[in-house]
């Protein structure tokens, strides 16, 4: 009878075990989920045939995002799952720090992105010059650029004239490309009564004077067109932020107090 009364005093909480199983097994399939596209878009290109392809992009390849969100997603989901799910103390333990760690990288990148604003402007300038080049390389990244420009209303880094910086786009006498002293169809503005996207609006219209310009593709660069949303958006920004923040405190206290749980069931167990 003592025993069991001994026992009863400490239980593991059902509510914070299936709280973070059920919490976690949802991020368990969405890291399999994104792992799945990155590889089947890898195959796509037959860099799992060829793994040298990797090393071959000049630019950013966006399906590493997929690959690494997916991984983190995946074994994080694995350690809470598994861990809640099993009572392992040690796969909770290791939740809790990979959270954690997370936790601070994210909170250490905001800080020092307020700090060094002026770097942070000047490392994504290079960014997307050095992707620029790569326009036609890769269609992921492709894609991404065009994405980008049509979402943001932009032209390259700080104006169209970067695009001088692509093979296929730079307007030097050496240049047999048909694409010579244009753009990407997406610097252009789009007119409402075309159902078609012309995928060849922005041919030749850097060769054109400023003012004719403006009338058929964005002048803005993407840095400060980026700025510009960022300050528009800052309320909404930050409040994603923090409230991803809030979710990962929130989880590691979770994990924290079940692995408190766990251990003493253990400890109280060894007693009886």
């Amino acid at each position: 009878m003592m025993s069991g009364k001994h026992f009863k005093a400490h239980e593991v909480s059902c509510c914070i075990k299936y709280f973070i199983f059920g919490f976690n097994i949802i991020f368990w399939f969405l890291g399999v989920a994104f792992l799945g596209i990155g590889l089947w878009a890898w195959s796509e290109k037959g860099v799992l045939t060829n793994i040298s392809y990797i090393t071959d992009l000049g630019g950013f390849d966006p399906v590493w995002l997929f690959l690494v969100v997916g991984g983190v997603m995946f074994i994080l989901g694995f350690a809470g799952c598994i861990g809640a799910l099993r009572e392992n103390s040690f796969l909770l333990k290791f939740f809790s720090v990979f959270l954690g760690i997370i936790f601070f990288l994210e909170l250490t990148a905001g800080v020092l992105a307020f700090v060094f604003k002026d770097w942070i402007k000047d490392q994504l300038n290079f960014f997307i010059n050095n992707n620029i080049r790569a326009y036609r390389d890769d269609i992921d990244l492709q894609n991404l650029i065009d994405f980008t420009q049509v979402y943001w209303e932009c032209c390259g880094a700080f104006g169209a004239d970067d695009w001088n910086l692509n093979a296929y786009f730079n307007c030097t006498d050496s240049n047999p490309s048909r694409e010579k002293c244009g753009v990407p169809f997406s610097c252009c503005t789009k007119d409402p009564a075309e159902d078609v996207i012309n995928t060849q609006c922005g041919y030749d219209i850097r060769a054109k004077s400023d003012p004719e310009q403006r009338s058929f593709i964005y002048i803005k660069g993407c840095v400060p067109q980026f700025e510009k949303w960022l300050q528009d958006n800052l309320t909404v920004v930050a409040g994603i932020f923090i409230g991803i923040a809030l979710l990962q405190i929130f989880g590691i206290c979770l994990a924290q107090n079940l692995v408190s749980d766990i251990e003493a069931v253990r400890e109280s167990c060894l007693f009886t």
